[in-house]
């Protein structure tokens, strides 16, 4: 019985067999693929991509300027007021931009609704004052100007009776500033330049910013100042400028503020950022076990290579 549990060496033919029973390529195939999808995660989890605090960009492609002209229908021709502001309305086309003059003098804006209407209320100069609407597109591109409205502001002196004459000689307060302010962003400061024209110091200046917000800044002088403000989100605000002076003058101006949609920048949280992290290096401790496994099999193959050569050697020439 203890034959049974002898051991003896088994020997070899030294003969090369009829076919491989270790499939190399499909292997080193397996594991290229491995290593490239371990590649791609890897390189993910620690870059998340372009989502993460990225800036969108946008532009506009440029188009001709507007072919219709707005129209100015309220109030009438050759209209006698002695009241100042004036609203001033009509038609324009839609998504355009419209802007007053009076006697060639920016007197207001404001943008066209998407019924095709605008109103707006503009202050007006002592006399007659001609009005003319122009539309602007969205690259500031004018279009025709509107049909001419002739108004005529006539101001009766304090205390006057019904017989005294007409005054036009005082000294007569108006406020002006750019036509319309456009491409500013949420969050970010829009400088508003005021020129005070005209009027007695001391000055004091009402702004009315269209969100909710107004700031009274008084003046000594009509020297051009700015101001600035910044609006919380995109859109369209109608700002509203009003200044007294020292003999109780008002002048009145309104004007378009364009605050461009901004893109939102993907956040990331903390959470999202702790996870993308653990994956990293979870990720990252397997790479060791890949290069192991690689070179198990490229050994493995290489041995194979030497033995074959080496029975090659041993192998008689006449041997089958």
């Amino acid at each position: 019985m203890l034959n049974w549990f002898k051991l003896s060496h088994h020997s070899h033919s030294l003969k090369l067999r009829a076919h491989e029973h270790t499939s190399y390529a499909p292997l080193l195939i397996l594991l290229l693929v491995v290593g490239f999808v371990l590649t791609t995660f890897t390189t993910f989890a620690a870059h998340p991509g372009p989502e993460s605090g990225s800036i969108g960009l946008s532009g506009t492609v440029p188009a001709n300027p507007p072919e219709t002209a707005a129209s100015i229908v309220s109030p009438e021709n050759n209209t006698r007021v002695t009241a100042s502001p004036q609203t001033i309305s009509g038609s324009c086309p839609a998504g355009t931009l419209v802007q007053l003059y009076k006697n060639d003098i920016f007197a207001g804006s404001a943008p066209c609704s998407s019924a095709g209407t605008y109103s707006i209320d503009i202050d007006l100069l002592i006399g007659e004052n001609s009005i003319v609407a122009r539309v602007y597109d969205a690259l500031n591109q004018a279009g025709p100007d509107s049909n001419i409205l002739n108004i005529y502001y006539d101001i009766l002196p304090i205390q006057s009776t019904s017989t005294a004459p007409l005054v036009f000689s005082n000294n007569q307060l108006l406020l002006n500033t750019d036509s319309v302010f456009r491409g500013t962003f949420p969050e970010h400061d829009l400088n508003v330049p005021i020129n005070i024209i005209g009027g007695t110091p001391p000055y004091a200046v009402n702004i009315q910013w269209g969100d909710s917000n107004n700031k009274v800044i008084p003046r000594n002088d009509n020297v051009v100042f700015s101001v600035k403000h910044a609006y919380k989100k995109a859109g369209t605000y109608q700002i509203t400028l009003q200044a007294t002076d020292a003999t109780d003058r008002v002048a009145f101006l309104s004007v378009a503020a364009i605050v461009n949609g901004q893109p939102d920048t993907a956040t990331v949280s903390s959470t999202d950022n702790t996870a993308n992290t653990d994956l990293a290096n979870k990720l990252v401790a397997l790479w060791p076990l890949y290069i192991s496994a690689l070179a198990i099999v490229i050994s493995f193959w290489l041995g194979e290579v030497r033995e074959k050569k080496i029975i090659q050697h041993h192998t008689p020439a006449n041997s089958h």
